[in-house]
């Protein structure tokens, strides 16, 4: 089985959980004899893990284009140009030499992150996917998350090999609610065009299936895991420069993951006692109005914010807290706090995770209920007999809950498709 894979980023270097899951969906996967993956990147950086997977620079693929006379194209459409007629004209110019401006042969250059110029990235990665797909065989077409559907719709077009796609996000989740037309476009297209959509938890889905207006019968839920830990993970002592109990709040500072709920329950904490410590280890558009909510609350001395954090610098920040929590407002799964509780951390996650939904020994909150969040973590660091039941318990479960099962519930749907 040969699965061509399009993704937008991969440890080491990641700005969130896609590049996370990117990498344990495919190291499971690997792990199945017969399977062969190519993996496109729009720039890697060099040190990422091949050994079980191909990785292709999408800005080292050598490509053609054709510079479309826009004038032409837009007295035809009177000036109106929808999605639907932009893609069906700019991929009729590829091949209409009617239409050519210029000529020219060279590589597209990509910054390996989100830039303001997001929208073009990701057109000129569907371009790169147009010829990458004719130089290599495969089986199956495999698009993760939403910057990558018109990659994976062109590779589809173009090979009529199958397509799936993987929603490990919507706009709806980012955005909460205040949805960007451009994105959902993109995104819907990709619900429609696809033979089958993985989604990666049951809030997930339903979302596919009520705001998007997908067949249910063409959606299946296959749940993030967490990689094993490794050796080095493994020896990383706790780094303490405080008695205090310390609670952790480690991912993007956006409206999204709920920050400004995480400063409101510190504050009902600390009126309730002194000995605990806050951490915000991110960024985020939202860090420094979080940074002026602490200090409007009167908790600056007690409340930390690190910054980004990335590899074993997340795993120390862990190591080094009494309690997790992701206080997240829509959260399609959230590793993070499996990774917490992996390293022994008392977790708490908020009913509207995707992780929330296979989690047993993590304390739930609705995200809006701030007297719940602080009771919580409050709980947890007077009664030592409830942290170390959290710790034990929580430790137990997430070593169960490996990507090579996810990888076997993928490969399922592969052959389904290809059956069908």
């Amino acid at each position: 089985m040969k699965a061509l894979m399009f993704g937008w980023e991969f440890p080491p270097h990641i700005l969130g959980g896609l590049g996370t899951a990117s990498y344990g969906l495919t190291k499971g996967m690997s792990l199945q004899n017969d399977m062969d993956i190519t993996f496109m990147l729009p720039k890697p950086w060099g040190d990422e893990d091949q050994s079980f997977l191909k990785i292709v620079s999408a800005n080292k693929v050598p490509i053609v284009w054709r510079e479309p006379e826009w004038n032409y194209l837009n007295s035809e459409l009177n000036g109106q140009m929808t999605t639907d007629q932009y893609y069906h004209y700019r991929n009729c110019i590829r091949e209409d030499n009617n239409h050519i401006g210029t000529n020219g042969i060279g590589s597209v250059e990509f910054s390996g992150r989100y830039p303001d110029n997001l929208f073009e990235e990701i057109h000129n990665y569907d371009a790169v996917a147009g010829v990458v797909c004719r130089a290599l065989d495969f089986d199956v077409i495999h698009s993760h998350d939403w910057l990558t559907y018109p990659a994976g719709i062109h590779a589809k077009h173009v090979t009529g090999k199958p397509l799936i796609i993987h929603v490990h996000a919507t706009d709806f989740d980012r955005s909460r609610g205040n949805v960007n037309p451009g994105v959902y476009a993109i995104e819907k297209r990709g619900m429609d065009e696809a033979d089958h959509i993985l989604t990666v938890s049951d809030l997930t889905r339903d979302t596919v299936i009520y705001r998007y207006h997908i067949d249910p019968a063409k959606v299946t839920t296959v749940h993030n895991a967490v990689a094993p830990i490794s050796k080095e993970i493994e020896a990383i002592q706790p780094k303490r420069g405080t008695k205090d109990k310390v609670v952790t709040f480690l991912g993007r500072i956006t409206m999204q993951k709920g920050p400004e709920y995480f400063v409101e329950a510190a504050y009902r904490v600390l009126q309730r006692t002194n000995n605990v410590r806050f951490v915000m280890a991110g960024s985020g558009d939202m860090m420094n109005k979080m940074i002026r909510h602490a200090a409007y609350r009167h908790i600056s001395d007690k409340f930390h914010f690190t910054g980004f954090l990335k590899g074993q610098e997340v795993h120390e920040m862990l190591r080094s807290s009494d309690v997790y929590i992701m206080p997240s407002v829509s959260e399609p799964f959230g590793i993070s706090p499996l990774e917490a509780m992996q390293v022994g951390v008392p977790t708490i996650i908020s009913k509207q995770s995707g992780c929330a939904e296979i989690l047993n020994n993590a304390i739930k909150v609705d995200y809006w209920d701030i007297d719940a969040m602080a009771d919580a973590i409050y709980s947890i660091i007077t009664y030592p007999a409830m942290s170390d039941l959290l710790k034990t318990e929580g430790k137990n479960e997430v070593d169960e809950i490996k990507w090579e099962y996810a990888a076997l519930k993928v490969r399922k749907v592969y052959d389904m498709v290809l059956r069908r």
